[in-house]
């Protein structure tokens, strides 16, 4: 039985792809870095940590670290997207019909918890959350299935006991990995042809308006 709904952050409660993009190509503009798009795509879900290390040259991340480089995208990232941000289509909704049969809620993000914090804020659904699990809090990000499974301890349940919501493939992969009972991924990063061919998906929608019943993803 259901009993708990895990979700990501980024490209599941906010359609922030694009927003995450534009500020990766003013921070790596600063630091002269012109081949990063293609090795930004292979990395989406996964912690800041992981995605400098592909990003970034080796002598930047010496001598400015990476919890310094981290901070500064994530600034440019806030700054742009503060007066654009909002949920995705369905969500604040979906929380409601969740809370009021039972079901407890948690974030399971490979963000930074200013950056959590930011989104939970700015769409007015930070009370919706018993649970908020950042990639600061973890020592192994997505696909590691650590985040996944300290979230569902943080409510008080197993993996199996939830559903998970998520839109990229390492996040997908750490939700299955970890046990989860019910795995739902949005079409905001991936194509549904990506989703349905190459990841453990159970339901792939555009937006939480399209979830009706909630028995489609409780069962």
């Amino acid at each position: 039985m259901i009993r708990g709904a895990l979700f990501d952050m980024d490209g599941t409660l906010v359609d922030n792809s694009a927003v995450h993009i534009q500020a990766f190509e003013i921070f790596c503009a600063r630091y002269g870095v012109r081949d990063w798009r293609e090795k930004l795509s292979q990395a989406f879900g996964m912690g800041n940590d992981d995605i400098m290390r592909r990003i970034m040259p080796e002598e930047v991340i010496r001598e400015k670290g990476l919890a310094a480089l981290a901070d500064e995208k994530e600034a440019v990232y806030r700054e742009i997207y503060a007066p654009v941000i909002r949920p995705v289509e369905g969500l604040a909704d979906l929380l409601g019909r969740l809370r009021a049969a039972g079901i407890r809620c948690a974030v399971g993000s490979s963000g930074c918890r200013k950056n959590v914090d930011f989104v939970l804020e700015k769409c007015g659904i930070a009370g919706c959350f018993d649970a908020i699990v950042s990639g600061d809090r973890v020592t192994r990000c997505k696909p590691d299935p650590e985040i996944y499974l300290t979230a569902a301890a943080a409510l008080e349940l197993t993996p199996a006991e939830c559903v998970v919501f998520e839109d990229a493939k390492a996040g997908i992969e750490a939700a299955r990995r970890a046990g989860a009972r019910r795995i739902v991924t949005l079409t905001t990063t991936l194509p549904r042809e990506v989703l349905a061919a190459e990841t453990a998906a159970d339901l792939i929608i555009d937006n939480f308006a399209e979830i009706a019943d909630l028995g489609t993803i409780l069962q």
